[in-house]
């Protein structure tokens, strides 16, 4: 009989956050599958938890990756860590998942913080939709298609960036952006020196002109806001001749149509009778 594979988070800043579940998992199993062995082992250590630890991140090679799924498969159970926050969200631990999936492998959640999900919550923008780009590509072509889809994208959207790189993404976003679209950058989330800012990209992009960028951060991009499509007054006089073809006078067929559209009554009538449209 097969082991389970739980894709298992950790704290992404503060080791308060680590939950009572996660702990008797990590206890339990018989190993962990972590993207960085160092950085797991100190947590690990904090926790005074002994489970043997493997490497698996995002330069694994298959084989190494099979070999987990292996072991799963003969019987032991296996979670699968990221330094930070939930495994195969901009992290390794996809490909181990997927892998599992088609052996079908148990896979279970054991939840944990996420950046993009905390982020969002203390960033003040509107979050009834968003959409997550992880990291902008470093190749030329691949980060100005992803550029081109933040020009207009209007959902707010969340991206990660390490603080070495953020002046060059502020500078980008700007170029593409119009100078009142705003934007929170939030810094260190949940540790000691959290910190999130609101204000407009080109705001953000002086403030840090100014000052060195300093730890792990996630923005958080307005959207867009969607524009209504404006109706000319030919598309009303259409509109309009509809309704006069339903046996409705002229009148009240400008009426409503200038109801739909929002153009005005009396030129939609007046372009009826003179075919000035």
């Amino acid at each position: 009989m097969s082991g389970i594979l739980y894709v298992t988070g950790t704290p992404i800043g503060n080791l308060e956050d680590i939950t009572l579940r996660q702990l008797r998992i990590l206890q339990e199993v018989d190993f962990i599958a972590a993207e960085d062995t160092r950085v797991t082992r100190k947590l690990l250590t904090h926790f005074e938890i002994k489970t043997e630890l493997v490497s698996c991140h995002e330069h694994s090679s298959d084989s190494v990756i099979n070999h987990i799924a292996d072991r799963i498969q003969a019987g032991e159970n296996c979670a699968v860590v990221t330094d930070a926050g939930m495994p195969c969200i901009s992290d390794p631990g996809e490909e181990l998942v997927r892998i599992c999936r088609e052996r079908n492998i148990s896979v279970q959640a054991v939840p944990g913080p996420s950046a993009v999900i905390t982020a969002l919550a203390v960033s003040g923008a509107e979050v009834k939709q968003f959409v997550f780009y992880g990291f902008l590509p470093v190749e030329k072509k691949a980060r100005a298609g992803m550029l081109e889809n933040l020009k207009s994208e209007s959902r707010t959207a969340v991206l990660y960036e390490a603080p070495h790189k953020l002046c060059k993404t502020l500078a980008d976003l700007a170029e593409i952006s119009e100078t009142s679209r705003m934007i929170s950058l939030c810094r260190e989330l949940t540790k000691i020196h959290e910190e999130v800012l609101r204000m407009t990209i080109s705001e953000a992009v002086q403030y840090y002109s100014e000052k060195e960028p300093k730890g792990e951060f996630v923005l958080v991009l307005d959207g867009i806001p969607e524009q209504e499509e404006a109706f000319t007054l030919e598309d009303a006089v259409i509109l309009a001749e509809r309704y006069l073809s339903q046996n409705m006078s002229s009148s009240a067929a400008a009426k409503l149509a200038a109801k739909e559209t929002g153009i005005p009554k009396n030129q939609i009538y007046q372009a009826m009778h003179t075919g000035n449209s």
